[in-house]
């Protein structure tokens, strides 16, 4: 399932990616009228009608924006602005996969450990491990572990949801580093584009014998565009980044609090046997 998950944010991120930057349709010249016809137009009096406004095009401001970014695209050039495009787009798929995955890992660890302790009110240990079994997420995870090594010991059962504590936050940390070096790799591949930038900017210098602005120009426009492509890239990817963490950190808390408390239930639960 998670999986799956990562295959349609990683489809639905190339196809926004080629979307955004496709070329747009080519637009039709109007045909040339016949030479009569032209005459006798350009020969009949002309009536001037009143030129009604025309209404705003709908979604002006996104073709304008579309335009402008591919533009831009074109213009740092197809090499760096491709790369530091696929880094926005693994890094975004990776990021939209993990929130899908922490949303689903998500758990009210309240309402989890008043049921728990229904059931072995009521049931006993059994029960209490088949209402963890069938819940979803990582602390119903930890507990069933707990649980299921309730007749060895509260010693074990401690040593149990450490280790088993210690499996989940892994898996809950699974691809952050993947995201951490697209973060890393984005602004270098913009600082590259600038470097080359520059260094066709003194190519042209030198070819032509001058340091005018017309002939320097175009070189520092494709270092400027690149590093600051990279550089978007990077804040963005490093807001997913940022907000993963304190999702993890949140999860992580919880589930501390709730294997303390489902030690507690288990030595109260002992003691009444």
């Amino acid at each position: 399932m998670k999986k799956l998950f990562a295959l349609i944010a990683v489809f639905g991120m190339l196809f926004m990616g080629a979307s955004i930057f496709a070329q747009d349709g080519s637009t039709e010249a109007p045909a040339a009228d016949d030479t009569t016809q032209v005459a006798e137009e350009v020969a009949a009096p002309q009536t001037v009608a009143p030129v009604a406004p025309a209404p705003a095009e709908e979604g002006g401001g996104i073709s304008v924006l579309h335009t402008t970014i591919k533009t831009k695209f074109i213009e740092g050039g197809a090499g760096f602005m491709g790369a530091v495009l696929l880094t926005l787009i693994f890094g975004l798929a990776l990021s939209f996969e993990r929130v899908i995955y922490l949303n689903l890992a998500s758990t009210n660890t309240t309402k989890l450990l008043d049921d728990v302790e229904a059931a072995l009110s009521d049931g006993g240990v059994e029960a209490a491990k088949e209402l963890c079994r069938n819940t979803r997420g990582p602390v119903a995870s930890i507990f069933y572990q707990g649980l299921d090594r309730a007749d060895e010991g509260i010693d074990v059962v401690e040593k149990s949801v450490v280790s088993y504590g210690s499996v989940q936050m892994g898996l809950l940390e699974k691809n952050l580093s993947w995201i951490g070096l697209f973060i890393a790799i984005a602004p270098m591949l913009g600082f590259m584009g600038t470097v080359i930038g520059m260094i066709s900017a003194f190519d042209d210098i030198q070819t032509a014998g001058d340091i005018s602005p017309t002939v320097v120009a175009g070189g520092i426009k494709i270092a400027l565009i690149t590093t600051v492509t990279g550089l978007m890239v990077a804040i963005i990817l490093q807001i997913f980044y940022n907000y993963l963490v304190s999702q993890i950190d949140n999860i992580v808390n919880k589930m501390e609090d709730a294997s303390i408390s489902l030690v507690d239930m288990l030595v109260k639960h002992n003691s009444k046997k």
